[in-house]
């Protein structure tokens, strides 16, 4: 049966409407969340810690920053627009502290709640408002008067108004233009994970670094290696992110159909669906996140060692030679790019 989509006429912008909302960290989802609820006629503040860079970009915007602790007492819903690996330890600092009886916790990942990084107290509503896009792309769309598809999950539910609050949100951000589905914090974080881990991330970039070695080892120029299996990918996913698979081997020629549908299968086999098996079994389990949390903790040696090993890559150097052929295409450098999470 296919899952209720929930529009602008199922949610009430009234459950906000004499709320105070609290919005901790103005990054990629923090100031998208901010101003599209502030445009909705809502009553915002950011929570920031002391000495945030971000402090005066949120000003900037109009908005009243607080430290974070005094932002919690100040607010009714708390949204925790902050990196998984570090929103523990601000809660155990700056917003337990604060965190009243009667006031709705509110993430866009449930990581922190699922894996109990994070046990919030029973006395409070606990719920989770995900738009299925980045920061930008949800601030983009509210303006040009659209909307970015979301999800919403209630861990919680003290109040029994938790729904309400939660799709009110999702409206405010815009989510109920494009539509809204109900999940669970499991549901979301799992299946997250699993995408990010084994298709969308890792498993897209490293079937193009295998192809593109695999080539070049072969004899080819790096590229031509390039250009068949980087370049030509947003081409692809791009047909497939308009009218799903079948729509786009419609688009493609006959030769692309018949090596998509035999060799295809050959490539990503039983095998590489054993593996995304055991993947996912890690990830149900908690051992995913207890490495990732591990990891942090001890400063993140593995994890900056590969990116800057994947940095070092023969494929970037040719890449970059090769889209400075490309005027049309948006150059972004790696240096200083890093999304403010503060």
């Amino acid at each position: 049966m296919p899952a209720k989509v929930y529009k602008d006429k199922d949610a009430d912008l009234g459950a906000l409407q004499d709320k105070t909302l609290a919005v901790l960290g103005f990054g990629s989802q923090g100031h998208a969340h901010a101003l599209n609820l502030k445009d909705s006629g809502l009553n915002v503040i950011i929570g920031l810690y002391k000495g945030s860079k971000s402090k005066a970009v949120a000003e900037q915007h109009g908005f009243e920053v607080f430290e974070t602790g005094e932002a919690v007492a100040k607010a009714d819903v708390i949204f925790v627009a902050l990196p998984d690996t570090k929103q523990a330890s601000v809660y155990k600092s700056s917003i337990e502290p604060n965190l009243t009886k009667g006031k709705t916790l509110l993430f866009s990942h449930g990581f922190s709640v699922h894996f109990e990084t994070i046990v919030p107290p029973e006395d409070v509503d606990v719920i989770l408002v995900a738009p299925k896009g980045p920061g930008h792309i949800v601030r983009r769309q509210f303006v040009d008067g659209q909307g970015v598809p979301a999800l919403i999950a209630i861990h919680q539910n003290k109040s029994r108004k938790a729904k309400k609050v939660a799709l009110a949100w999702a409206k405010g951000v815009g989510g109920t233009r494009a539509g809204v589905i109900e999940t669970t914090f499991k549901e979301e974080t799992e299946t997250d994970l699993f995408g990010e881990q084994t298709v969308l991330c890792g498993g897209v970039s490293a079937l193009i670094i295998a192809g593109y070695e695999t080539l070049v080892e072969a004899g080819y120029q790096p590229e031509m290696a390039y250009f068949e299996c980087l370049h030509e990918l947003k081409l692809i996913v791009d047909l497939i992110n308009e009218s799903g698979i079948s729509g786009m081997r419609f688009s493609i020629s006959e030769t692309a159909k018949w090596g998509d549908v035999t060799v295809g299968p050959k490539i990503v086999d039983a095998s590489v669906k054993k593996r995304m098996k055991k993947a996912l079994d890690e990830i149900q389990s908690g051992k995913f996140a207890k490495t990732w949390v591990k990891e942090f903790e001890s400063g993140y040696p593995k994890y900056n060692q590969l990116l800057k090993d994947g940095e070092k890559h023969e494929i970037e150097k040719v890449g970059a030679r090769l889209r400075g052929l490309m005027p049309w295409v948006k150059k972004r450098s790696l240096k200083g790019a890093q999304a403010s999470y503060e």
